[in-house]
């Protein structure tokens, strides 16, 4: 595509260059990050804030999935990064639904999953 590209690592190399952006990236450069998945936009956002260190214009975030959960869409607000999805945890429920893979019964269970994930079914 004649584009430039760079990796985000978690964290820096520890050995060569010890670099945590490996790739094309210059001062001023427009950059949209791309992620396959968003829970909470830690790890997203951990990128964001590394290129922003290299004086980048991130533009915002482009992911394939998004749990919608309410503390991402807090972190990305207060990051001041947008953020967009190509689908979401409610239209994957809704597909299942369509396609008979869930029963109308399992919704609730489901919607309650997604409200608090780490107490559910506690």
């Amino acid at each position: 595509m004649g584009l430039p590209f760079a990796y985000v690592r978690s964290s820096q190399k520890e050995h060569g260059m010890t670099n945590q952006v490996e790739g094309v990236v210059e001062a001023g450069q427009r950059v949209v990050v791309i992620e396959d998945l968003i829970s909470t936009g830690g790890s997203s956002l951990k990128a964001v804030e590394a290129l922003r260190s290299l004086n980048c214009d991130v533009k915002g975030l482009v992911a394939i999935f998004s749990y919608d959960f309410e503390l991402a869409k807090k972190n990305f607000k207060k990051a001041a990064c947008p953020m967009l999805t190509l689908s979401d945890y409610n239209a994957l429920i809704e597909q299942a639904l369509a396609d008979e893979f869930i029963k109308e019964s399992d919704l609730e269970p489901l919607k309650q999953w997604r409200i608090d994930p780490s107490n559910w079914g506690k």
